[in-house]
């Protein structure tokens, strides 16, 4: 399919991304009948994998590298995948149906699926370029930290969102003293909100971590060239052997802006996963896909978006009627606590937060409410019970507060 001869006949469906995003695509296109040719074009030199046992399992040692791949090595010549690794993508032609490959050669395609993901936020400080300045986002990254904690007596971690929490508690695993430092007045304040980010920060000083929030970083300090420390706005210095940085992630739309397509936080597409361009379609952290529940565009950067996406927009490039309508789902293991969340709610957009079970003995369900209504629900340390919490969060009903708070009340119950 490589070559500069036009795109006169070409049948190839062509995805970039070769991460869980577009294995899932390649997958899905061969599940659904579709006999054409499908390259998978990925940057890295390893197959696809999933992410979460990078900041988990394969993190803490529990799980091994091969259980992250996708799909074991032989699959995708079996299922006439053609797979090319190290391969970067510099531009896109959406009318002529042409990319521009990093070698300079040209790849043609008859339809196009964008699952290039993000990539994590530099922290905008002096001394972020240090050695031991680390970030979390590939296998080589999980790695790297793997083998600080094994050497290092004391870290810094900047950010308590998700994957600055799960690396402290990694860290603490290996007998590493942590110090967790973020702007925000509690963990997770912006995905969370204050109620529930309290159990997070309380769950984490249990385990020994030293958390400050509502700090600001003035640099990073070093010497030797290697990171030593961070310097605090007040003039505190916290001494480090590593600097972890997980301050959010940037959408990699920079293709997709250059050939002209809708971008805005991420690549801009519909229900059906398509972009502003009939033959180019997105998926996974990189799309900012119309939600019909929700009735607007929202942007989700975790696993099981770039699990179930990909599907939806498979079928779509197939010309199946679809749409993606599944609720935003993410979890988290840290220490003994185990969560699902289900649902979506933008951080000013709840009223309240109601609570059934023991905050105290962290087994519960905690409820985000607009009015009287159930905008996501998160269940900690309690199992089976995401298929009613979506149920409840899907059916935009109103619900009694008292039965909701109310153990003794099945969740079933409450959607009429």
């Amino acid at each position: 399919m490589a070559g500069n001869a036009g795109n006169a006949g070409n049948t190839a469906f062509t995805i970039v991304g070769a991460g869980l995003a577009g294995a899932k695509a390649a997958e899905t296109l061969r599940a659904e009948g579709f006999d054409g040719p499908i390259v998978l074009l990925g940057d890295e030199r390893e197959r696809p994998y999933e992410r979460p046992p990078l900041s988990k399992s394969y993190l803490l040692g529990t799980s091994e590298k091969e259980q992250a791949f996708v799909h074991p090595p032989e699959w995708y010549s079996q299922h006439g995948v053609d797979l090319r690794l190290g391969t970067t993508v510099t531009g896109i032609d959406p009318d002529g149906h042409r990319l521009t490959l990093a070698d300079g050669s040209h790849h043609d395609y008859a339809k196009l699926l964008l699952t290039t993901g993000s990539t994590p936020r530099p922290l905008p400080v002096p001394g972020a370029d240090l050695d031991g300045v680390l970030y979390l986002r590939r296998l080589a990254d999980s790695d790297r930290l793997k083998e600080t904690f094994r050497a290092a007596s004391r870290v810094v971690v900047i950010g308590a969102g998700w994957i600055g929490l799960e690396t402290t508690a990694a860290a603490r695993a290996a007998d590493v003293e942590v110090t967790v430092l973020d702007t925000a007045q509690v963990p997770l304040q912006r995905v969370l909100g204050r109620e529930v980010g309290q159990i997070f920060a309380e769950l984490h000083t249990d385990h020994g971590v030293d958390l400050r929030c509502g700090t600001q970083i003035a640099q990073i300090t070093g010497s030797g060239g290697h990171a030593d420390g961070v310097l605090l706005a007040d003039g505190t210095r916290v001494e480090a052997d590593a600097v972890i940085v997980g301050v959010g992630v940037t959408p990699n739309s920079g293709l997709a802006a250059a050939a002209g397509l809708d971008v805005g936080n991420g690549v801009h597409v519909d229900a059906r996963l398509r972009t502003s361009h009939p033959d180019v379609y997105a998926a996974g952290d990189v799309a900012s896909a119309f939600h019909p529940l929700l009735g607007k565009h929202i942007r989700v950067e975790h696993w099981a978006n770039a699990l179930h996406q990909p599907q939806t927009a498979a079928r779509a490039m197939l010309g199946q009627d679809v749409i993606y309508e599944r609720l935003p789902y993410f979890f988290t293991d840290q220490y003994d606590l185990g969560m699902e969340y289900t649902g979506y709610v933008d951080p000013d957009a709840y009223d309240r937060v109601v609570f059934r079970g023991s905050t105290e003995s962290r087994e519960f369900i905690a409820f985000w409410l607009a009015g009287r209504r159930v905008l996501a629900g998160m269940n900690v340390n309690l199992w089976d019970v995401t298929d009613p919490i979506r149920a409840l969060v899907a059916s935009g009903q109103t619900v009694d507060e008292i039965a909701l708070a109310d153990p003794d009340v099945p969740l079933g119950e409450l959607v009429m």
